[in-house]
């Protein structure tokens, strides 16, 4: 089967492919080169050790995208001696699968190498296709790297996680991005130094926070605003070749990058949102906790960050529901057939005035007071319950439309 990574034993370099987009060009091709994970890839930290040592076990990647798992996976191929196998979770399939684990077993009866196997997107393979990876990761026939921009304990097999060793990769800090455009710009073989580009730390700034974490969108976007803006006369600095009393400011022609440039490069911000995954679950607890700590103006933002994302608003209305009874509850009345009834004007009219009776809810919610008294009776009556002896009907709270028969 053809590597794509291409033989993990050739010592050259891969061509550089001119054609290839900015952040595929650019690509660190050492763990020195690699920004940003100090987490799990700073010095002494087990991952860096496990890669260097080439002793890698089957580990599985997850985080954003834009953070480097293909990246990690791709720097693993040029240093390990396994043979480095790379499938797609959403091209391959079972035959292609018993394929890659039937040449591992033969590589290791007959020569002894070990294979690594890594797979983009696994989160995208059936459970027969995982179930089929088992046994050989088990027997160490195969190493697995599995990468995924989903929680893997959701969406891959439990058998699978608990023989990986799951590493959590986190969104680029903007400092981070920041280094990453400072190093394409400056690098004439793979990046944009070959054109003679002026950004403004502003336009720098903006477009690493815009792109939320993601190298991929924010080099992609750079190169996108260096390629597209015409270049014009402006004084530079650069007198490494004047001498004598000649200090007049040099002209010619640059490539302005202003914060103007970087807007249009990346148009709009993109929501890191997904509707299944930690994304769901952390915006919409960052929505309730705000509400709870009468936090009017974060409560607002969350909300519009789910709704501009596409969370389906009758999620959001049902959650309103159960924070009126829940944590308002007895202190303002008035909030749970408020809550209701915003849950059925968003039902009535729909998106995307929908937003409205949402948002007319939510500031509702932040500035009544709150009491959590029902809440937390009803919790302590059941781990009562679940934890002592239960009660029995006391004689005076018993039913007694019905007569007891005392020779019972």
């Amino acid at each position: 089967m053809q590597d794509l990574f291409g033989s993990s034993e050739s010592e050259t370099a891969p061509a550089i492919d001119d054609a290839a987009p900015l952040a595929a060009r650019m690509r660190p091709r050492s763990l020195e080169e690699f920004v940003g994970q100090e987490h799990i890839l700073g010095p002494g930290k087990l991952l860096r050790r496990a890669i260097e040592a080439d002793r890698l076990p089957s580990v599985i990647l997850s985080g954003p995208p834009g953070t480097g798992k293909t990246t990690l996976a791709q720097i693993i191929a040029d240093m390990t001696r396994a043979k480095f196998v790379r499938l797609s979770g959403v091209e391959s399939n079972v035959a292609e699968m018993r394929r890659v684990v039937a040449g591992a077993s033969n590589r290791r009866t007959t020569s002894g190498q070990k294979t690594i196997l890594f797979v983009d997107e696994i989160h995208h393979f059936n459970k027969a296709q995982q179930d089929i990876l088992l046994p050989d990761v088990e027997s160490g026939n195969l190493r697995l790297i599995g990468a995924t921009t989903y929680n893997p304990f959701f969406y891959v097999n439990s058998a699978l996680v608990s023989r990986s060793q799951v590493f959590q990769l986190e969104p680029l800090r903007v400092e981070q991005l920041e280094q990453l455009i400072d190093r394409a710009l400056a690098d004439p073989e793979r990046g944009l130094g070959k054109h003679r580009v002026q950004i403004d730390d502003d336009a720098k700034s903006h477009l690493a926070k815009i792109s939320d974490g993601d190298a991929r969108k924010c080099l992609n976007a750079l190169e996108i605003g260096v390629l597209t803006t015409p270049p014009t006369v402006a004084a530079v600095s650069d007198r490494r070749t004047r001498t004598g009393a000649d200090t007049a400011p040099l002209r010619e022609k640059v490539i302005h990058f202003t914060v103007e440039v970087a807007e249009q490069s990346i148009q709009q911000k993109a929501i890191v949102y997904d509707r299944a995954g930690d994304a769901h679950y952390d915006t919409i607890s960052a929505f309730i906790k705000s509400m709870r700590a009468s936090d009017e103006k974060g409560a607002i933002y969350w909300l519009a960050k789910m709704l501009h994302a596409g969370e389906d608003f009758r999620f959001i209305a049902r959650r309103i529901v159960i924070f009126a009874s829940e944590d308002v509850g007895l202190a303002d009345p008035e909030a749970l057939p408020l809550a209701i009834a915003a849950q059925q004007a968003v039902e009535f009219i729909g998106m995307p005035e929908a937003r409205i009776p949402l948002a007319h809810a939510t500031a509702y919610m932040c500035r009544a007071k709150k009491n959590r008294e029902a809440y937390e009776a009803l919790g302590a009556a059941t781990e009562e319950i679940e934890s002592e002896q239960t009660e029995r009907v006391p004689e005076k709270l018993k039913n007694k439309h019905f007569p007891v028969n005392p020779e019972a």
